[in-house]
């Protein structure tokens, strides 16, 4: 897995969750979500009707996901999905700007994660903890403590292999 470089971990891109093409279920789960969250906040009868229609909606592709994103967890801008099968997000968890999950992550509990943070596949965060900006977690990774900023963390227990303040 290599993070991208240059990404912002403060400013959403939002091109990142823009849908392309007709199936790309991971994209269209969050925005079920992101429709879900507007709508709840307008408020009114009509609002409230189109509520529903996303909750169908998210309940659609969380199952052709097989993944649960809650619709009330509070995610920042451009996240991505790229294979969205088996993402366990908790309710109670906050995604920051541009981070991407990859297939099979779990974040139990009230995991925070900062801005653009990458979760390799397979990785489990067993919370209450919190992601700095920039952190990697790698694939099957178990994390179960705060991660730096700008961290690489891997292994079961995870463990910092790289971090800016090393220079490795």
């Amino acid at each position: 897995m290599v993070q991208e470089t240059g990404v912002s971990a403060t400013d959403p891109d939002w091109s990142r969750e823009k849908i392309d093409r007709f199936w790309e279920p991971g994209k269209k789960m969050i925005r079920a979500m992101r429709r879900y969250q507007a709508t709840r906040q307008k408020g009114g009868p009509l609002a409230k009707l189109a509520s529903k229609y996303w909750v169908l909606n998210h309940l659609w592709w969380s199952t052709i996901c097989q993944s649960e994103l809650h619709l009330t967890t509070e995610v920042g801008g451009g996240l991505r999905l790229t294979h969205p099968t088996g993402i366990i997000i908790h309710p109670e968890s906050k995604i920051g700007p541009n981070c991407m999950i990859f297939h099979q992550v779990t974040l139990a509990g009230p995991v925070t994660l900062g801005g653009h943070v990458d979760v390799g596949a397979g990785a489990k965060l067993i919370g209450p903890l919190t992601v700095g900006d920039h952190a990697v977690i790698g694939a099957n990774a178990v994390v179960t403590g705060d991660v730096p900023a700008g961290a690489t963390v891997a292994g079961i227990p995870a463990r910092v292999i790289s971090s800016p303040q090393s220079g490795a």
